[in-house]
């Protein structure tokens, strides 16, 4: 198992997308702090150069890139990766955490399926595709760590696309694991970030306060390195209203729907409602 001491130093160098805010921003200081020098890819002009003044305060100029990507774009992260290489000469951890979450329903306008499962799922792809060769290639050790989501796991009724892009992580970063581990002196290790309600622009919606149940980003990035520590592949996260045994039931009544034959999302099912709720409360 990597020290990951060995890797958030200093002269080491972090890639962050959807980096300007949320946990994205969070994991960006965390980064600075600890020495490394922090790339930060995102949208948005003004959010993206306000990110970069906070990061420069920590790291000074000389250490911090923010760059406008659309992770979408296949050329745009390709575009990204070279510019870091020739600024930084090579990258230690690449967290593709870009996301959007515009709702969806099954027969719901084309635009929004599709931008969700470019940025959310797509994204990540295209950024272990263009940073990965030369992260395994640089014969130091270094993590990638995917953003994904509980609603990638039990897939809850509401928005469809959403659970879809999220799931498609989970199982993009369990083959990226296992090929990682498998590749004959590869020195990176893939970790999937599976966070709970964490308050952040994605999830505030039209609240100006953080609910008594959210955890804040800095909370998720705090429990996301102490997994690392640990050499979790899956960093499940609670929150303050979440404990880990709940997340634990929930996601084996999940897959308990395809053992036990049960209707699918069973969970909200009228005829398995009452289980559900029986099963979560024994001991």
């Amino acid at each position: 198992m990597t020290n990951i001491q060995d890797i958030f130093k200093k002269s080491n160098v972090a890639v962050i997308t959807g980096g300007a805010s949320g946990i994205g921003l969070a994991a960006a200081k965390h980064f600075a702090k600890a020495g490394m020098s922090v790339v930060i890819a995102d949208l948005g002009g003004d959010k993206l150069a306000e990110a970069r003044a906070e990061l420069e305060a920590i790291a000074g100029q000389e250490h911090v890139m923010a760059v406008e990507t659309d992770v979408s774009q296949k050329d745009q992260i390709e575009a990204l990766e070279r510019a870091v290489i020739q600024r930084f000469g090579r990258v230690h951890v690449l967290m593709n955490n870009a996301g959007i979450g515009p709702e969806t329903s099954i027969f719901s306008a084309q635009a929004n399926w599709d931008n969700i499962l470019a940025v959310n799922l797509l994204g990540v792809i295209n950024g272990v595709r263009a940073f990965g060769p030369g992260m395994i290639a640089h014969n130091e050790p270094g993590l990638i760590i995917n953003t994904g989501s509980k609603q990638g796991i039990t897939t809850p009724p509401g928005n469809p696309a959403y659970n879809i892009s999220k799931a498609g992580v989970k199982v993009f970063t369990e083959a990226l694991e296992h090929e990682l581990r498998n590749t004959a002196g590869a020195g990176i290790s893939a970790h999937l970030l599976i966070p709970g309600f964490v308050f952040t622009g994605l999830t505030k919606g039209d609240r100006s306060e953080k609910p008594a149940g959210a955890w804040t980003p800095e909370q998720t990035i705090d429990f996301m390195v102490e997994s690392l520590e640990r050499g979790d592949f899956y960093i499940l996260c609670p929150d303050n209203d979440v404990a880990r045994p709940v997340d634990e039931r929930r996601m084996a009544w999940a897959i308990g729907d395809i053992i036990e034959n049960r209707p699918p999302l069973s969970r909200w099912h009228k005829d398995y409602a009452d289980k559900f709720k029986t099963y979560l409360e024994q001991k």
